[in-house]
């Protein structure tokens, strides 16, 4: 038995996690890394030195960064990761809401995908703060979008901010459709930021139903700001299963637990 062989696993996990953020928010200080990962300084400058031999991620002034040439592609790059599973996600959720329905879409790839799936629809009254999914749905005439002020994040193509809290606050949605960084395995909900939390608990409270829709990568994925848990949800819609740390948790949720995959219907 190779002594070394858990304890490499163990890095490439942690190397993928680090990657997995830096995807996420294009700069991280390996302070924060640190602490989101819980372990040492030190750990997370070896791993960085290992990572920065790519072309992916580079080192500057005690922070990991995407490499210039990506710097301005990671909503691209999530949007087309797990693409299948996404569209299923989509698909699975767009039975869910009828023509003429009131929504909230929230930032992020996946609700995008539902978006896109949502464009055989008529007379939708969408609102959002994501700017990829009103673009998505503008071209069917009959839908009203509607838009908070405030400075779009590039290149997420979406708002965030004090003000969508309030936006979002002063509309009422038959469906609220979010999305997530990572679900801890006691079920929390977690985001790389806390004003994501904010606004999709508005979101939540807001609406008559709400849709968390996530592909099963996000299961065990560490994120620093801590929300709701996965119970508050009206309904989860996941490509297929993860693994059996969260069977207990996806049990509980009954039939509010809806898998999109085509072979598992």
């Amino acid at each position: 038995m190779n002594p070394e062989g858990p304890m490499s696993s163990k890095k490439r996990k942690r190397r993928d996690q680090i990657t997995n953020i830096v995807l996420e928010r294009g700069v991280i200080s390996v302070g924060a890394l640190a602490e989101i990962l819980d372990v040492s300084t030190q750990t997370i400058r070896r791993d960085i030195d290992t990572l920065c031999e790519s072309e992916t991620l580079r080192r500057r002034h005690g922070r990991i960064e995407l490499d210039a040439q990506r710097l301005n592609t990671p909503f691209d790059q999530r949007a087309g990761t797990n693409l299948a599973s996404k569209r299923d996600i989509g698909e699975a959720a767009a039975e869910i809401i009828p023509d003429g329905a009131s929504i909230f879409i929230s930032i992020g790839s996946t609700p995008l995908s539902v978006a896109r799936a949502l464009r055989r629809r008529k007379g939708l009254t969408v609102i959002t703060n994501n700017l990829s999914a009103a673009m998505a749905l503008s071209d069917e005439l009959s839908n009203r979008i509607i838009l908070p002020g405030g400075e779009v994040r590039l290149p997420d193509r979406d708002i965030l901010g004090d003000e969508v809290l309030d936006f979002f606050g002063r509309y009422r949605a038959e469906y609220g459709i979010f999305g997530v960084a990572g679900v801890a395995e006691d079920g929390s909900l977690l985001e790389f930021h806390s004003a994501e939390v904010r606004t999709r608990e508005r979101i939540r409270e807001n609406a008559q139903v709400s849709l968390l829709v996530l592909d099963r990568s996000k299961f065990g994925r560490l994120a620093p700001a801590l929300g709701e848990t996965i119970s508050d949800v009206d309904y989860v819609i996941l490509d297929r299963r993860p693994d059996a740390r969260f069977d207990h948790m996806l049990d509980n949720l009954g039939d509010r637990l809806l898998l999109a995959e085509r072979d598992q219907k």
